[in-house]
């Protein structure tokens, strides 16, 4: 005889998220996610370094912390602080820099020590899903600025941080991904940089800095972090190896001054991250991260060209995008009437899978008609292929036609 099944249903708590539908494999055109390009992952770099570290330190694991603390792997965080000062201005020590289980923890970890429910923060209007799903489940006041070219908008910035004075209203935090910005590629200039530091001074406000595409910026060439021109301390400052070397590491880190880092260090409750990931990492990168990373940039920018040839051969001018200033996204615009959300549903059943703007977005109607789509996984072949089914799919179930005459091309350089 069968037993009845234990119903936990009444047991669940008020607010959990839906539940999870079961794994059934990626979609045979993949363009969700930020997946890497897994021909350009440093295999053979990473055994070597593997087998290397292993031999010569192996043993330390058999202690939390590979003895060198709650803050992670010190050798990583020393490659880290020499990084950081090379690339992007950043001066800190090791004991300035906290390993976290990717940045996906990080966000956790400053979210756990500075919000509570009912607070008020500032990010882009279109932003990470990441972030904006933490700070709605968290009951936080999410308001969206828009961005220009340039990034987050500073005009925008000063009538809503006015507009919240006179309330009285003071924000937790201005989250920010200044460069290559998810979901749309743009690259904030040091002027404007600058200008946000002036006004979250002037206004008492933090700036959050995630940086985690910063390592992917086409030319190499970025401006300094936000953290390394502030004067007052007033920056925290995440990053990530998922975008450089691989995202199934799970490691990311977080720059912050002690007297805010040393109050994340108690909410750090899983007794470090992988250990193991840190110990490969900081063997492989210290000796290869510079020549590693050029390579996949341009492996990166080349399939980013295949992506938007297949979208001007598929779609004409009804896809309007710009082109990314670095990373794996491209934001691209479909006619006001394709409701992304929908169409998200009629490609997955046609193979491919495509993230909906409003899932990226504060302003839900204005990303209506928007999607993101990561090029880094598939192949140059999946990528024209999946845009012609996709572009099939639009042509079906919204009419979208082959082109739009009466709409001027943007520029794609």
């Amino acid at each position: 005889m069968t037993a009845t099944p234990f119903d936990f249903t009444p047991l669940l708590p008020a607010g959990l998220p839906a539940a999870a539908a079961r794994w059934t494999g990626l979609a045979k055109y993949s363009f969700v996610g930020g997946n890497n390009d897994p021909e350009q992952l440093p295999l053979d770099g990473l055994i070597e370094a593997a087998n290397a570290v292993l031999k010569r330190e192996g043993r330390t694991l058999a202690t939390y912390g590979l003895e060198s603390g709650p803050q992670g792997y010190r050798p990583l965080r020393q490659f880290l602080s020499a990084k950081l000062k090379r690339d992007s201005g950043i001066s800190c020590t090791a004991d300035d820099i906290l390993i976290v289980s990717g940045s996906l923890q990080a966000l956790d970890l400053v979210n756990a020590t500075l919000l509570a429910r009912g607070d008020t923060v500032i990010v882009e209007r279109d932003t990470y899903q990441g972030t904006l799903n933490r700070l709605t489940r968290l009951g936080i006041n999410t308001i969206g600025i828009p961005l220009d070219a340039d990034g987050m908008r500073m005009d925008a910035l000063a009538e809503v941080l006015t507009d919240l004075k006179r309330r009285g209203v003071t924000p937790k935090y201005i989250y920010t991904i200044p460069t290559v910005q998810n979901p749309t590629g743009t690259v904030m200039p040091e002027a404007r940089r600058l200008e946000l530091l002036r006004l979250a001074e002037q206004y008492g406000v933090p700036v959050f800095e995630d940086d985690c595409y910063a390592d992917l910026v086409w030319d190499g060439e970025r401006p300094s972090a936000i953290y390394s021109l502030s004067n007052s301390a007033n920056v925290i400052h995440i990053g990530s190896f998922s975008k450089s070397i691989a995202p199934a590491l799970r490691v990311g880190f977080i720059v912050a001054p002690w007297t805010v880092m040393s109050r994340m260090l108690p909410l750090k409750t899983d007794a470090g991250s992988g250990a193991l990931e840190q110990m490969v990492l900081a063997e492989y990168c210290t000796p290869h991260f510079e020549a590693h990373v050029p390579a996949l940039r341009r492996g990166l920018r080349a399939k980013l060209d295949t992506l938007m040839e297949a979208l001007n051969e598929q779609f004409g001018t009804a896809a309007e995008f710009e082109t990314p200033k670095g990373g794996i996204f491209l934001w691209v615009k479909l006619p006001d009437h394709v409701d992304t959300l929908k169409l998200y549903q009629a490609a997955l059943a046609a193979g491919v899978s495509i993230n909906p703007g409003p899932e990226w977005s504060t302003d839900k109607a204005y990303a209506g008609s928007r999607l993101r789509l990561c090029f880094a996984s598939p192949t140059h072949q999946q990528i024209r292929e999946g845009i012609a089914a996709l572009a099939e799919v639009c042509r079906k179930e919204f009419g979208v036609p082959t082109r739009i005459g009466n709409v001027e091309m943007k520029s794609r350089a």
